[in-house]
Order: structure tokens, then C-alpha cells, then sequence
């Protein structure tokens, strides 16, 4: 038998779904919504057990949670700040974190942590609140909100770690990692297989040491010695990252690399990169001239915003497109890293934290 309370969200459900299709023809993102729906009549006309409708529920809480926290914040760019949990406030490594973070904050970018201690809790803290976000998970040690974000309505609390790592790399323009544990080094090899792959978009990623120190070094040193010298990645895949124990070089690095590049997106197989400013023709023949191993059919060449990419809040942008192979990311790095370079300044390039 069922409830009076359960009849009534039934009704009530109901009535929204029904308001909710009737606005799907003029819907901004209507094509998107009907989609998810008809995905979950399906599954609900399928073979699914309770545990997988729980773990759909949940999901899709989580990720609820965090868009509505993000959304306001949409057009600043974002850094996400990785490290050990169990790093103390008087060591070396936190008070560098908190100085990059204060810094990077300084700039006009905001700073994304784990919520947690350690060198989550120096980035919210360096940030400060009205700049910083966290992504809490529960786990049964090390994971309670830092004091510094605390009740802020930035602190969005997850179930599972693969939604708030979803939610990380969708939401990070650059990472910034410091010497950590298991978690770390997942972060690190995950975003490095996310760039590699051409998975994510291009975004910078920095690994910072104490001065002097040692443990990204000894790092690159696996990647070298394991990796590239047997041919399991490719000789420019080290452009994918930067290693650093100078601030002043971390903060340049994440800025430098939004100095022109604005952003990308594929159109079929066409890369379209956007610019903050114009090139020369001068600037682009020599993209051509370096690049071209890169570009399997064609140029490097200017585009107008094209059909497919709108409506987009970048239509104003400059644009440049080629058929990238989609292969060499590390090359697409180095690409990206010389139309810097290249490029003339501009108001736009000013502001390498406005998206």
C-alpha cells in the first residue's frame, strides 16, 4: 500500500516532469536534458539492481551539488591544489603551499582543494574564503573540512571519489601539486593520462618542491628512467608538465600559459584553438614551419567561429584551426606554449585569469 506521503511525490513528480518536458522545445539545453532522461527510462525498463539505482542517485547528487556551487564562478579560472593531508602547518611545504595560493589568488584565479588538512588546508587557508573551494569526501581518517572553508557554501561534500575527481578536472584550469602520498601521486598520473590521451583539455600542470628539495625531481627521474628511455611515452610528453621549487616560476607557468591561449574544443576533427588576440601572418607561417608534423592534412590556419561552435561565449575570440593528429599532445603543448610566445599583448592578455 502506498503512502499519502509517497502518493503526493508521485503527483508532484509527475507535474514537474510534465512542466519539465513541455519547456524541452525552447530549452537552451533541451536536446541535452531529453537525453538524460530517455538514459534513465531505459535503465528503468532494464535489468537494474538496487545498488546500481543507489549508485545513479548518489551520483547524480553530487554532481547536482557541485554544478549549483560552481555556476556563479563559471568565468574565473580555477586552480586545483593537490598534496599530503598529513603535511603540518610549521613545515616548509605548507607555508609554500599557502604563499602560492595567496599569490595565485592575487592574480584574480581561484584555488580548488580537498577540503581536508595538510596542503589542502594551506591552499584554502592561503586563498582565503571568498576565493577558495573545497570538494570534502567522508573517509574514516584524515578528511574532516580544514577550519578555513568550513561551512562555506564553496564546501561541497561528495559520496564518491570518482564524482569529486570528475568534478576537479572539469572544473580546473591548471593543477598545482605538491609533495603527497597515494593520492597525489594518483591526481598526478591521472590528469598526465587526461592530457596525454587528449582526454581533457589542455591545462598547465605545475609540480612544486621545497627549495632544494628533491621528491619531484627523484619523480621525473622514474618517468626518465622507466618510461621514456623504453619507450612507453613519447620524448615530448615531459612538456605536459612543469617541475619548479621557485614560486615566482609556479605562479609564471599557470599564467604565461593563458597569456594568448584562451582555450579549444573540436569541431569533427578539426581543432579549433582560441586566442585572446590576433597573430601575425608572420607568427602563424612560423607555427607552420615548426608544427607541421603535428597537422595531418592542410595548415595551421585562422578560422571565423564556425556554425557548430554556437552558441558560445568565446564567438568573439580569434580563432586558429588545424587537423591536429590528435596523438602528440606533448607537441600540442609545445604548440600552445609558442603562440605565447608569438603572440602580441593585448587587454585581453592582461587578465589570464578571466575565462
Amino acid at each position: 500500500m502506498v503512502s499519502s506521503s509517497s502518493f503526493n511525490e508521485l503527483a508532484s513528480l509527475q507535474t514537474n516532469l510534465t512542466e519539465l518536458i513541455n519547456r524541452l522545445p525552447t530549452h537552451e539545453q533541451g536536446e541535452l536534458i531529453q537525453q538524460a532522461l530517455v538514459t534513465i527510462i531505459r535503465m528503468a525498463e532494464g535489468e537494474v539492481d538496487r545498488l546500481d539505482w543507489k549508485i545513479v542517485t548518489a551520483s547524480l547528487q553530487d554532481m547536482e551539488r557541485a554544478f549549483k556551487a560552481f555556476y556563479p564562478y563559471r568565468h574565473v579560472r580555477k586552480i586545483s591544489m593537490f598534496g599530503s593531508a598529513r603535511i603540518q602547518p610549521d613545515s616548509v611545504e605548507y607555508q609554500m603551499a599557502a604563499e602560492f595560493a595567496r599569490r595565485i589568488t592575487e592574480q584574480g584565479f581561484m584555488v580548488i582543494t580537498g577540503a581536508g588538512g595538510g596542503i589542502m588546508q594551506a591552499g584554502n587557508e592561503g586563498a582565503g574564503v571568498g576565493q577558495s573551494f573545497g570538494l570534502n569526501i567522508h573517509l574514516p581518517f584524515e578528511q574532516g573540512a580544514n577550519p578555513f572553508i568550513q561551512g562555506d557554501p564553496k564546501l561541497v561534500y561528495f559520496k564518491y571519489f570518482f564524482t569529486r575527481k570528475l568534478v576537479f578536472l572539469k572544473e580546473s584550469d591548471a593543477l598545482a601539486l605538491f609533495p603527497g602520498g597515494f593520492g597525489t601521486q594518483d591526481e598526478a598520473f591521472e590528469s598526465l593520462t587526461l592530457s596525454q590521451t587528449g582526454k581533457s583539455a589542455p591545462v598547465p600542470l605545475v609540480l612544486i618542491d621545497r627549495p632544494g628539495g628533491d621528491y619531484w625531481r627523484s619523480w621525473a627521474e622514474y618517468i626518465d628512467k622507466q618510461l621514456l628511455q623504453r619507450g612507453l611515452i613519447s620524448p615530448e610528453d615531459p612538456s605536459l608538465y612543469t617541475i619548479t621549487d621557485d614560486l615566482d616560476l609556479a605562479c609564471e607557468a599557470i599564467a604565461s600559459f593563458y597569456r594568448v591561449f584562451h582555450s579549444s574544443r573540436y569541431v569533427g576533427s578539426l581543432l579549433i584553438i582560441r586566442l585572446k588576440s590576433e597573430l601575425m601572418d608572420k607568427d602563424i607561417e612560423k607555427l607552420n614551419e615548426e608544427f607541421s608534423d603535428i597537422v595531418v592534412k592542410g595548415r595551421i590556419e585562422r578560422s571565423k567561429t564556425l556554425p557548430q561552435e554556437a552558441p558560445d561565449e568565446t564567438i568573439d575570440l580569434p580563432r586558429l584551426a588545424l587537423y591536429f593528429n590528435q596523438r602528440d599532445l606533448g607537441r600540442l603543448y609545445q604548440l600552445i606554449a609558442a603562440i605565447n610566445r608569438l603572440g602580441l599583448p593585448s587587454p585581453n592578455t592582461e587578465h589570464p585569469e578571466q575565462k
